[in-house]
């Protein structure tokens, strides 16, 4: 990284075996400066609706109508939090392989987000093909509000950034004056690799259950196959890749090469940020970049495979 090898690459961070092994910086970044997480930070959503779920304010079979009555009687107003967590809403909206509409440029652009979210047609039955668009985890971040009569920024700071410790972030804020659920968050690396260890943990953070275990195992399960490798776009050769398959905001890959074969499970951001977890290693890694909009954002799946599990290898956990 220091030589450009890797360029746009801002920091790295491995934890193994409940020790951190590597912290490293560059491009001017530092362990105080907070970093914009895009997407990944759609992962912090999902545990904030298993927190609500957790807590009796919401189920996954709720429906739009539920909590936004003028949906009532519309297509629309049936689909079910499950989908918008499964990102299955059936929207017309797709922000992942550019062939529809990008719906996040308009939404931000509009007045009301959420009001935007809602008028935007399906396209598919609701529950049947997946479609990767940021007005899903709006409306969730939405629904948890509405369910808990808290704002997102208060229910965040209350049931999971405070018992973590976690203190120095920044939401982006709507005109409407509600956080961003769908990414744009800033966060410490650091604080990023919190998230990584409660889940790997299941949920528990220093003798507290923050999330249910139940909703770790289910919201990370990741069975929708979404045609796409991580690995493939990082161009690493010799790799071996399949598609990724997708949960609740989570994704799971399979990555591999001539030394290495192991499965991945991960929060992803633009520009290369990832929230990294290696259950066979007993590890945590995150990753930080610049490379925004472009297949350089792939890159840590290369130094996953190259540099990052060979460290994993020669350290066993005691």
């Amino acid at each position: 990284m220091a030589e450009g090898a890797y360029p746009g690459i801002d920091a790295i961070l491995v934890r193994h075996c409940d020790t951190l092994v590597v912290e490293e910086y560059y491009n001017d970044f530092r362990q105080k400066d907070r970093h914009d997480m895009r997407s990944s930070f759609k992962s912090i959503t999902s545990l904030l609706t298993g927190i609500a779920i957790d807590e009796g304010l919401l189920s996954l079979d709720d429906d739009l109508a539920k909590f936004f009555p003028e949906l009532k009687g519309q297509p629309k107003g049936k689909v079910q939090v499950r989908h918008l967590l499964e990102m299955r809403s059936g929207f017309d909206c797709e922000e992942f392989y550019d062939i529809g509409p990008d719906c996040e440029s308009a939404m931000m652009e509009s007045d009301d987000w959420i009001a935007h979210c809602l008028n935007v047609p399906l396209y598919h039955p609701p529950g049947t093909n997946w479609s990767y668009n940021s007005h899903n985890p709006m409306l969730v971040g939405e629904i948890i509000a509405r369910a808990s009569g808290m704002s997102i920024m208060e229910f965040a700071k209350t049931k999971l950034f405070l018992p973590l410790g976690i203190t120095n972030y920044k939401w982006t804020i709507s005109p409407q004056g509600r956080g961003m659920t769908a990414g744009s968050f800033y966060l410490r690396p650091i604080d990023m690799l919190k998230i990584a260890q409660l889940v790997a943990q299941e949920g528990m953070w220093e003798g507290q259950q923050v999330v249910s275990k139940n909703w770790i195992n289910t919201s990370t399960n990741c069975t929708i196959d979404i045609d796409f490798s991580f690995t493939r776009y990082s161009r690493m050769a010799g790799a071996r890749y399949e598609s990724a398959r997708y949960g609740f905001y989570w994704y799971r890959e399979k990555i591999a090469s001539s030394d290495f074969d192991t499965e991945v499970l991960f929060a992803s951001g633009n520009g290369g940020q990832y929230m990294m977890l290696l259950s066979e290693y007993n590890a945590q890694v995150v990753f930080t970049g610049s490379n925004y909009g472009n297949w350089r954002g792939k890159l840590p799946f290369e130094i996953l495979l190259r540099y990052v599990l060979p460290i994993l290898e020669s350290q066993a956990c005691n």
